[in-house]
């Protein structure tokens, strides 16, 4: 018991770091505020939905400091800390609700809801700037519906369920580890 304890902190503190060193050194990234998109930035944090709701939440915060260390704008750093939302939730089901392995079909389902969530909270975040005045121009010059609504809401949804993937296929191998398999186990 006391070995899975540790096991799991070292995995969360791994987890966790990458998900701080993703945003400030991934060398694909596209910004244009209030939308960015990081290439892998979730993935940390899907893994970790696999693994516990705590642990999930804590690589969540990580990855937001990852995003103000690597000296991004305020809003992109609060949409990074908005993910604790979604993986939360995410978690949650995945360990009460969906306690046998997701089929394919249902994957896609919890990818496109969480998304949804995902898109949902990102949009609150910008939405507060963007209505405070405090986003950069040309954000103001597109307008809500496409600044805020499609690139940030609908952009994050379609980025969020990549990396969702992504976690997906990294994830699948690590459950059939001997050493690793106790960290996926549910319920």
């Amino acid at each position: 018991m006391k070995n899975q304890r540790i096991k799991k902190l070292t995995v969360a503190g791994m987890l966790t770091a990458i998900g701080i060193l993703i945003p400030m050194f991934m060398p694909i990234r596209l910004v244009l505020e209030p939308m960015s998109f990081t290439l892998g930035s979730h993935i940390v944090i899907f893994m970790a939905m696999f693994i516990s709701p705590l642990m999930a939440a804590a690589v969540a915060v990580g990855t937001s400091v990852g995003f103000w260390l690597g000296g991004f704008p305020p809003v992109v750093v609060l949409r990074a800390a908005s993910h604790i939302v979604f993986a939360l939730i995410g978690a949650w089901y995945l360990h009460n609700i969906a306690k046998e392995s997701l089929t394919f079909v249902k994957a896609r389902i919890f990818s496109f809801l969480i998304a949804i969530i995902h898109g949902i909270s990102e949009v609150v975040v910008v939405s507060i700037f963007f209505f405070g005045g405090n986003v950069h121009p040309r954000s103001l010059e597109q307008g809500f519906f496409m600044g805020v609504l499609v690139l940030v809401g609908v952009g994050t949804m379609v980025h969020s369920m990549v990396d969702f993937e992504l976690a997906r296929l990294i994830v699948r191998p690590l459950k059939l580890q001997q050493n690793l398999a106790n960290l996926f186990r549910r319920g």
